[in-house]
């Protein structure tokens, strides 16, 4: 990349990774695209937060903020997309699944201007993936699959965590749900607003249930419910044949730009 380094929000939801936290934010931290880091811990009841008080000398770039109570993924992204001042903003799970080194790769397409927001697919690359749960990763393509359907995209992996937005983009968006229904939540309302999208290839590191993997058969169903709830046809199902339901980004849901 050319021209000045671009200004990278890292929004890291956390909730009990005491065993790698603080080496995800190191890694975090050494990326040259990171203009500021906010971890929103959500109510870790493990070592976690004497962790991240520890790490707040660390780097002025680091922020912390503590959730009183769990509420789940989903909320703690709001809070921090919230806070997010740099030009572009991205997710980063507070475990080791996504490497941050490849920041650079997902920022390109925003900063030659062909996307408004970029998903890191693990299904489409050739870097390193770990072999874990076959039923898993069928889930998650169906998933996408079913999301394709109401949205009308042809991305290849809807429940990635790698998601970089424009800040204006994320912060225009209402997040509703609190737990992981936020990747189909946020993928319906992207493409409701065309916005501009593009995928990239990126490695991916999964991790086992025994290592702390969170999320769990139930939503998925809870992400088959997001996936109507927010498309077109859900809004139309929320607000009743007689009520026009709001329309987001109405210019550019008409004259779409290439997603």
């Amino acid at each position: 990349m050319t021209g000045p380094t671009p200004c990278l929000s890292v929004v890291i939801p956390c909730y009990n990774e005491e065993q790698t936290v603080e080496t995800v934010i190191r890694t975090v931290l050494e990326s040259p695209y990171v203009g500021e880091v906010i971890v929103v811990d959500d109510g870790s009841t493990d070592g976690s937060r004497a962790v991240l008080a520890d790490l707040l000398d660390v780097d002025p770039r680091l922020e912390v903020v503590l959730q009183a109570r769990n509420q789940g993924k989903g909320a703690a992204l709001r809070t921090g997309f919230a806070r997010a001042r740099c030009d572009y903003v991205v997710v980063q799970d507070a475990d080791l699944e996504y490497d941050p080194k490849e920041f650079g790769v997902l920022l390109e397409p925003l900063l030659e201007d062909k996307a408004d927001v970029v998903y890191g697919s693990r299904f489409v690359s050739s870097r390193p993936h770990r072999v874990l749960y076959f039923w898993h990763s069928l889930g998650n393509r169906l998933l996408t699959l079913a999301s394709n359907v109401f949205t009308d995209l042809n991305l290849t992996d809807m429940e990635t965590c790698y998601k970089v937005f424009r800040r204006e983009v994320i912060q225009s968006i209402e997040i509703e749900e609190d737990r992981f229904g936020f990747e189909p939540e946020v993928t319906a309302k992207i493409a409701r607003g065309g916005w501009r999208v593009y995928e990239v290839g990126i490695s991916y590191a999964g991790r086992t249930y025994a290592e702390g993997k969170k999320i769990g058969w139930r939503d998925g169903f809870r992400a088959l419910y997001c996936i109507i709830r927010y498309s077109r046809v859900g809004e139309r199902l929320r607000w009743g044949s007689s009520v026009s339901a709001p329309r987001e980004r109405e210019d550019r849901a008409e004259h779409p730009r290439d997603v």
